[in-house]
């Protein structure tokens, strides 16, 4: 039956008076619009222009669009829009409904802001197929315990509204008290802070970087484009802002020109200039690293979507940088990209400070929208910190443990020591590891909390007739990371036909961290490995000298080093295995003896950037088989002990990395770092100048000269 006019005209006027309400409130909510979609669709195109929400946005196709006003956005382009604020997002969850999009388009929404989102009924989720399955290989997947466990989590929330898209009349809305004062976006005492801290920062001593870190809707893009404009004001000349897209910037551009005003001369797309000639410039991140423009402050913004290698770039090149970031899940793990970037810090700028905000600007402290995407995604989860407790080793346990049926409160500990541990954990990776039915889990325990989690997924088993076609590179499967890369990067079919447990994360709270937990999660999936006849065991990550130290203990060896550096976390990727079965040995050993016999000629081709330690590091564990010929060594004595040039003795150099012992030996020489790009990568005197490693040729083949002497007299049996 269609509503009457004045039924229309009624329903109107309470979503209106609703929305009113949650503005001068300060809050937002979700409404969840379930059944028929063409039944939902009718409804909103009918509500929506009523409404007068803007600016908007539509997540289904382009001729579904039920206001004229929305912009349509793809789902998996939803997290294009951090850093801008919307009115009413309208979310076609028909058409997939990827968990990161999703979680990053609530931090859109400012007070008042509604989130509408069609899906079949509550009641269905458990079996609902929905369409973003398919880009990560769980539409194999019989149950999807993360989508029941949101429906159970919204079920359960009073907040939310639930609209029957068969009958969104029958729905009483909130009603909902008038405050004594209406909400307004100000700035908070910490925001001031904040303000007065970047300020301080941006006059101060050089070397002395900035960490921001805060929760979405605190203010933190507003803050900087004040204090920037604050800094312009008290005579800085040029201030440069970078972020993985403009989008990003565009709340600080705003507070940065409005608080300049009058003083402004020009305002172009990316800059503002002043009356003075002071200028904010936004440049792309990479654009910025090309042109090495001179400035006195750079403003990282977004900085957790930023590989840290790049991170590292700019806080070298630039005298004052201040890195802001997300605290909690949309981007991945700000905490994550705290935690890990610390470290380079502290090597690098050990005077450099740190900041955050608490309280939220955007809306209004216990707004309902925030604290359900916290609970649908995790995004606030922690683990165990150094603080909380003291770990005593020999009482902690380690047991299998399945994430779909846990309690929420050990989820929570668990997911969490996975954000606190790895750089970009999201809450995609929630959905994979609830749903992946290849998952297998292990907890470490001690009094009751969950203090280590090791996450591994069964992969390959492909059959006879489509491995080859993998490893040929004519197929692709979705999922089976490992065993799909070496069929087909290192050519190995057997790869793909073989089973091999891969680790895709461990993570120990910090009190226990240096007892031996990871060791030991490790060790209890080789011997399910073992148990369960499967081939091999491996781990594919972004490759750190700490990493494959860790990896070397538990007795896994490098089968594969990736030619590109990883976009998240700005290493080469680093892929090593241990053989269970004969079958699996066999396949180890050869992958390793092809990588070794092909190392030397790829090194200068793809590595020339990696770090030589870490390049040194995975040379010596590959195998060592060369042995010197009596030629060889009169080049190396002549090489030591005269004048041969280092050019014509190059070649032997090269292969003498490759003798047993040798490049163990030369990672403990203080000019491991010449001898890896000299010798091993093939960089040019004037690089190796530039990089600090040596003032010259001579000075550097002086050097080397002077290290294959040593190792003539006082190295390892040759």
């Amino acid at each position: 039956m269609t509503p009457s006019t004045g039924d229309n005209a009624k329903d109107h006027d309470a979503w209106c008076r609703l929305v009113e309400r949650l503005e001068a409130l300060g809050e937002r909510r979700l409404v969840l619009v379930e059944g028929h979609r063409d039944s939902a669709l009718a409804w909103l195109q009918n509500l929506l222009p009523a409404l007068h929400q803007s600016p908007g946005i539509w997540t289904g196709p382009h001729e579904d669009n039920p206001a004229q006003g929305l912009i349509p956005v793809p789902p998996a382009k939803a997290r294009d829009w951090l850093g801008r604020e919307l009115a009413v997002v309208v979310w076609d969850g028909w058409q997939g409904n990827p968990p990161d999009g999703l979680a990053a388009i609530t931090g859109t929404l400012k007070a008042g802001g509604v989130l509408f989102w069609l899906m079949p009924p509550l009641a269905r989720w458990g079996e609902f197929a929905d369409p973003d399955y398919r880009r990560t290989g769980l539409d194999g997947a019989e149950v999807h315990p993360f989508v029941r466990r949101m429906a159970v989590i919204l079920g359960n929330d009073p907040a939310v509204i639930r609209i029957d898209a068969r009958e969104p009349g029958r729905t009483t809305l909130p009603a909902l008290q008038a405050p004594n004062a209406p909400f307004t976006v100000a700035t908070t005492p910490d925001q001031q802070r904040l303000i007065d801290q970047v300020i301080h920062f941006g006059q101060g001593r050089r070397r002395r970087p900035l960490v921001v870190t805060a929760d979405r809707g605190r203010g933190k893009s507003a803050a900087l484009g004040i204090a920037a404009a604050g800094l312009l004001q008290q005579g800085r000349e040029r201030i440069l802002v970078t972020a993985p897209g403009r989008e990003s910037v565009e709340t600080l551009f705003r507070h940065a020109r409005q608080t300049l005003e009058g003083e402004l001369a020009v305002e172009e797309g990316n800059g503002l200039v002043t009356r003075t000639g002071a200028e904010l410039h936004f440049l792309p991140v990479q654009e910025m690293l090309d042109r090495r423009p001179a400035a006195e402050v750079v403003l990282v913004d977004e900085a957790a979507s930023i590989p840290p290698n790049v991170l590292e770039e700019i806080l070298l090149g630039w005298p004052r940088v201040a890195f802001c970031s997300t605290v909690h899940g949309y981007e991945g793990a700000g905490r994550g990209f705290a935690i890990r970037f610390r470290s380079v810090l502290d090597r690098k700028t050990p005077h450099w400070q740190s900041a955050t905000l608490t309280r939220p600007v955007r809306w209004a402290v216990g707004d309902p929208l925030e604290a359900l995407a916290s609970n649908l995604f995790l995004l606030s989860a922690s683990g165990m910190s150094a603080e909380d407790a003291r770990i005593t080793p020999k009482a902690i346990r380690i047991d299998q443990w399945w994430p779909a049926q846990a309690p929420e409160s050990e989820l929570i500990e668990a997911f969490g020591l996975l954000v606190d541990a790895h750089y970009r954990t999201t809450p995609a990776d929630l959905r994979q590891w609830l749903d992946d039915p290849a998952a297998v889990t292990w907890c470490a325990w001690h009094e009751g909390h969950v203090v280590g989690v090791l996450w591994a997924a069964v992969e390959g088993g492909l059959s006879e007739e489509l491995a080859p076609k993998v490893s040929r590179g004519q197929r692709r499967v979705r999922g089976h990371l490992l065993a799909q890369s070496l069929a087909s990067h290192s050519g190995f079919p057997e790869a793909a036909t073989q089973k091999t447990l891969r680790v895709v994360r461990v993570a120990v709270a910090g009190p226990a961290r240096r007892s031996g937990v990871g060791k030991r999660l490790v060790t209890a999936a080789r011997a399910w490995v073992a148990a369960q006849q499967l081939d091999s065991l491996g781990t594919s990550f972004g490759g750190s000298p700490e990493l494959l130290a860790f990896w070397q203990s538990c007795g896994l060896n490098v089968v594969r080093v990736g030619f590109h550096r990883e976009i998240t976390s700005g290493e080469y990727p680093l892929q090593m295995l241990t053989g269970s079965s004969s079958q699996g040995v066999e396949l180890a050993d050869r992958l390793r003896g092809r990588l070794a016999r092909h190392w030397l000629t790829l090194v200068p081709r793809h590595w020339t950037g990696m770090p030589g330690d870490m390049l040194a590091a995975i040379s010596d564990d590959l195998p060592a088989t060369h042995v010197l010929t009596l030629d060889d060594r009169r080049d190396l004595d002549n090489f030591a002990h005269g004048h041969r040039g280092f050019d014509l003795c190059l070649p032997v150099l090269r292969d003498l990395g490759q003798v047993p012992g040798v490049m163990n030996w030369l990672r403990t020489r203080p000019e491991l770092a010449l001898w890896v790009g000299a010798v091993l990568q093939g960089r040019s005197w004037s690089e190796l100048q530039v990089a600090g490693l040596c003032r010259g040729q001579r000075d550097g083949e002086d050097r080397l000269r002077a290290v294959v002497r040593e190792l003539l007299e006082n190295g390892p049996e040759m």
